[in-house]
Formats: structure tokens, sequence, C-alpha cells
């Protein structure tokens, strides 16, 4: 299994001193993400989708193996609800194809007071290119049902398996030949870290569900306090010590440098 390492976003000011050096200007940061990380999920996106300039740019400034995941806009999933979905999709897709071929899965977070509906689900997914890998985040636990699952398959989407807390909030459907995985908060002491364990305990989950030769993307969104950026070289490890293929993550953060500096 090939696992993809990221964070859900790069643009965090308190990772100044920790995965970005303290005096690089903020311009400067995704190409010193792209130099550490091998993917990433634009979060943002979520809140205001970037224009095909944009992500044109993104492009332009990542190496040509980065892998960029995009969270569809809350305009598809909050506002219309995944009703009339051939718009927003098809404005979502043409504006991530400026990635070109750093473009990665879509993600659709749906909101938690949404309730299964199947019928739905299944004429949003069809709204989507073919060879798209999307990747569905429900958050009621309506949509729990053989008739979701089945659209999630028939549709070769991935169930995002979540984590809060340290542990699963969804069944652990592998409904795809790919999947995907995000962690939101963990349990460790410094909130809201993972402890190593948790993160061991994932890597046997993936490991035993995908085969070698399929692909697993895994973002932390936990970034208050860097603990993204922190967690998922740990995973990384993890994984690489369990066999996996893993992508590169930080071997050495500014702040090590910094505090071998000090002490």
């Amino acid at each position: 299994m090939t696992l993809f390492v990221g964070t859900s976003g790069w643009q965090y000011k308190d990772w100044r001193g920790v995965l970005y050096p303290a005096g690089m200007p903020q311009r400067l940061w995704l190409e010193e993400y792209a130099a550490r990380f091998a993917t990433v999920e634009v979060n943002n996106a979520f809140y205001r989708l970037p224009t095909w300039e944009t992500f044109a740019a993104w492009r332009d400034r990542t190496p040509q193996d980065f892998v960029v995941a995009v969270k569809a806009s809350r305009f598809l999933t909050h506002v219309k609800r995944l009703r009339d979905p051939e718009e927003p999709v098809h404005r979502l897709m043409s504006h991530a194809a400026g990635l070109g071929d750093r473009l990665g899965p879509v993600l659709l977070q749906l909101p938690p007071t949404l309730r299964a509906d199947h019928g739905l689900l299944d004429d949003c997914l069809s709204c989507f290119p073919a060879g798209t890998r999307v990747a569905v985040e429900p958050r009621h636990d309506s949509w729990w049902t053989p008739a979701v699952r089945s659209v999630l398959e028939r549709r070769g989407a991935a169930l995002c398996w979540a984590d809060v807390q340290a542990r699963p909030v969804t069944p652990l459907w592998r409904t795809a030949e790919w999947g995907y995985v995000r962690f939101h908060v963990g349990r460790a002491r410094l909130w809201p870290h993972y402890g190593r364990q948790s993160l061991q305990t994932w890597v046997r989950r993936l490991a035993a569900t995908w085969p070698d030769d399929h692909e697993v993307y895994a973002y932390f969104n936990n970034d208050p306090h860097a603990a993204a950026v922190l967690d998922a070289p740990v995973f990384a490890r993890a994984g690489t010590a369990a066999g996996l293929t893993v992508s590169r993550t930080p071997q050495r953060l500014p702040s090590d440098t910094e505090a071998a500096a000090n002490s």
C-alpha cells in the first residue's frame, strides 16, 4: 500500500518556527511545505473556491510528484445540500482543473445536520467526470446503511474514515480501490495532538484493509499548535515501520534545529 500523508492546509501562522523557519515570508510557505510533504488537502476551498488561475499557480509552485486533494465548496454540500449538483460540481472541477496532474481526490464533507439520502448522493456523484476520485465524509449517523454503502461502491467513491478523539466516528467500510482518512483531533495530553499508540493502531487498520498496490490518502486536520505537522511524520514513520510505502514527510523541522541550538 502507498500511503500519502499530509495536512489539511498549509497557511497557519502558528506553524511559523515549527514547519517554517521563523524568518521565512508567508508567500514562500507553499514551496517549503511541498519540499517536506508530498500532498496537501486544500481545506479553505470549502469556504471560498479558488479560481482556475490560483489552482494553476499552485501547480506551478509545487514539485511534479505533489498531490493536491480539494475539499468541495460548501455551496455544494452545505448550501445546496447536494441538491441540483450539476452546476456546482462543474464549477468545482473546472476551477480545480488548473492543478493539472497535481489534482488528487475531491472531498465532500457533508453537514452534520444532513440526514441520509442515498438518491441525492448518487445524483451528486454521477456529476463528477469519469476517473475523479471522490471521498465522502458524512457526519450524521443515518448514513450508515447498506443503501449508502452500495452507492459509494457503485460509484467508486471512498468513504472517508474520520477520527475524532482517537477513535473512528465512521464505519470502516472499504468502498473503493483507494482510501481516504482524516484526523480531526487526538487525545494526547497536549491538545489536539495524537498519541503514538493511536497512530500505530490506524496504520494497522489501513494495512489490514488495502493491499500493497493500492493508495490511501491521510490528512491531519488538527492544525492548532502545529499538532498536524508534528503528528504527520510520527504517523508516516509508523507506516514505514509496518512495511508500507509512505510519501515524504519532514525528517527534521526548523523547531528541532532551534531546540538543539538552545540546548
